[in-house]
């Protein structure tokens, strides 16, 4: 009888699990939604931030540079602030949404709208959880990781930011934000899944890789 009673169970637990796995249309779309809205507005405050770019954007909208900067961000941050509230219903009702739940790309929707939130440190136990059980690329996590510890004033590990701002000598550059291990970090970066190395992905982001110290940007 235990030995039968034994099977029940094991059975039961792998038809929960398999349940747990199941693709949810519903919510893949309704995150595919969600995802659209995180970027609409991004890409034109992208072109804002671009020195090259930013004066015939913002005439091309009628506006000042400082007043399109004031809108758009005005405009995305009500977006962002109820993509916040939706994705943590998500989280309190499902953990959080993996390709076995939603498939890809839309595994990385979740990720996205945490990383463009002020929340990262509150959820990144259950963004590492997902990485770890191959539910998101783990690069994602890694730069997730990555921003927070430069949030925190901190060397980042991977390379994966990017920041411009004025330096201990005056001059505003744009730069990699310090690294903790800059003599590893490539191979830190191929471990945790990313393709390029740290001197491409600079490149990519049009900056020109050099190792920054942390004194010299505090």
């Amino acid at each position: 009888m235990k030995k039968i009673l034994l099977v029940i169970f094991c059975c039961l637990t792998f038809v929960v699990c398999q349940a747990q796995k199941k693709l949810n249309p519903v919510l893949k779309k309704q995150l595919d939604s969600v995802m659209a809205l995180d970027q609409k507005y991004r890409e034109i405050m992208t072109l804002l931030l671009n020195p090259n770019k930013k004066d015939s954007v913002a005439k091309s909208l009628s506006l000042t540079v400082n007043e399109a900067n004031a809108r758009y961000n005005t405009l995305q941050n009500h977006i962002d602030s109820s993509n916040l509230v939706f994705i943590e219903k998500v989280f309190d009702k499902y953990g959080y949404p993996g390709k076995s739940l939603v498939g890809t790309p839309t595994n990385e929707s979740a990720w996205n709208l945490i990383q463009h939130s002020k929340k990262i440190d509150q959820y990144m136990p259950i963004i590492k959880k997902a990485a770890e059980e191959n539910e998101l690329p783990f690069s994602l996590y890694a730069m997730m990781f990555d921003r927070q510890l430069q949030r925190e004033g901190k060397e980042q590990v991977y390379g994966s930011q990017v920041q411009m701002q004025k330096l201990k000598n005056g001059k505003v550059e744009a730069f990699v934000w310090p690294i903790k291990d800059p003599d590893k970090v490539n191979e830190l970066r191929k471990e945790a899944g990313f393709t390029t190395t740290v001197e491409q992905n600079a490149k990519r982001l049009g900056v020109v890789y050099r190792v920054v110290k942390m004194d010299e940007v505090k």
